[in-house]
């Protein structure tokens, strides 16, 4: 079906103007959408499982969407995304539409740029590029480590590489940040993403923040979050949108930050779940729990490092384990790019590892200083991995 989706929007793309973008409303619904238009809510919500209707719960404002008409302006197919990895996919089957979910095909790009602050870094980035998304970065990435109200000065500068994934041609998701350099009062000052995931400063040092760098100490990392994997039971793709922490039946689970629990009982294929409210948007889960620890209930306040429950293996669950997931304003987000609070300093491989990479980073910010190079904006462009990925379903038949 992926296949035949990929040829129609070649055909359409060459032949004709049938795809059209749209922006997905803020405070519209999936079941809004569907009854807006005119699509069958019984098949493509109300017959879907569990797990496929949770799935159209993470449609966010902002989002863009494609749907395919022919020349009657019938709806023939459309494309939803959910997040950087999977989508929704609505066809026509048998006289009615059909749901599935897909991964995204999309294209990384790395792109850079330089400015010279007349104000803070938030308000020249976003004035230079027009992106919220890439003023947050910036601003996220140093905001426990310095003070730019106090400290930023007319005439500092800054150079941020980063990644930036395209779908269909335009720009969508967050940026990956990959190293980004502040100039405040002639002293520089970098962050680094390194091979493992985590942000360090140029000493090698693991940047602060808010977050355990592990809710189950000593726990050993058995599923990393993905936006998209094939899930072996249920024989679909499926997104993972946690940390899974492999552990012994009881081992202690602790509060990766301060915050006041939002909940605290049973929640279908989470098993025991509790939900932890911190601040600025953040929110916590921990599922799969044995038990709740003495005393831990709803409202409650807990602190950083605090236990409260216990790894086991309830829900949808094939062992031991703590499915740990970090969320902001309700989205899933990765906690290993989130910066965390930890004593880990880079030693022998690791360290020079590190420094190896932090020299690349280093050489591309400087030229990027010397040359100036200003924030250009790139037009839409004709994203050719639908034209790629059809070649290679055609080449293994």
């Amino acid at each position: 079906m992926i296949r035949f989706f990929i040829f129609l929007f070649i055909y359409t793309s060459v032949f004709a103007a049938t795809v059209d973008r749209y922006r997905w409303e803020s405070g519209e619904t999936y079941l809004v959408f569907l009854q807006r238009n005119n699509l069958p809510v019984k098949e493509l919500y109300y017959n879907l499982d569990k797990d496929d209707q949770r799935l159209t719960e993470e449609m966010r404002s902002g989002i863009h969407y494609q749907i395919l008409r022919d020349n009657k302006g019938d709806i023939q197919q459309i494309l939803l995304p959910l997040n950087d990895e999977l989508q929704i996919h609505i066809f026509q089957k048998n006289n009615s539409y059909a749901f599935e979910a897909i991964p995204i095909i999309s294209t990384t790009k790395t792109e850079a740029f330089y400015l010279t602050i007349s104000s803070s870094p938030n308000y020249n980035i976003l004035k230079e590029t027009g992106s919220k998304k890439l003023a947050q970065i910036f601003v996220s990435s140093f905001k426990h480590s310095l003070n730019f109200k106090n400290d930023i000065r007319k005439g500092d500068r800054l150079v941020m590489i980063y990644e930036q994934k395209y779908r269909l041609g335009y720009p969508f998701s967050m940026p990956t940040l990959k190293v980004a350099m502040i100039e405040m009062r002639h002293k520089k000052h970098y962050i680094y993403l390194n091979d493992d995931g985590r942000y360090y400063d140029e000493k090698a040092h693991e940047v602060e923040g808010f977050l355990l760098a592990r809710p189950v100490r000593g726990a050993r990392i058995s599923s990393y979050f993905t936006k998209r994997r094939w899930h072996p039971i249920l024989h679909k793709w499926k997104a993972h949108l946690g940390i899974d922490y492999a552990a012994r039946r009881g081992t202690p689970v602790r509060a990766a930050g301060s915050g006041t629990i939002s909940y605290c009982a049973r929640m279908g294929s989470y098993g025991n779940l509790i939900k932890i409210r911190h601040a600025d948007g953040y929110e916590t889960r921990y599922a799969h729990l044995k038990s709740f620890r003495r005393g831990i209930y709803r409202g409650k306040h807990v602190k950083k490092g605090q236990v409260i429950a216990y790894v086991g293996t309830t829900g949808r669950s094939t062992g031991p384990h703590l499915h740990f997931e970090l969320r902001k304003r309700g989205r899933a987000i990765n906690p290993l790019r989130v910066v965390q609070v930890t004593t880990k300093k880079l030693k022998g491989k690791e360290k020079r590892a590190f420094l190896k990479l932090k020299k690349n980073y280093d050489e591309s910010v400087n030229l990027h200083l010397n040359n100036q190079t200003h924030f250009k904006k790139l037009p839409p462009f004709e994203d050719m991995s639908y034209i790629h990925l059809l070649k290679r379903e055609s080449n293994n038949g």
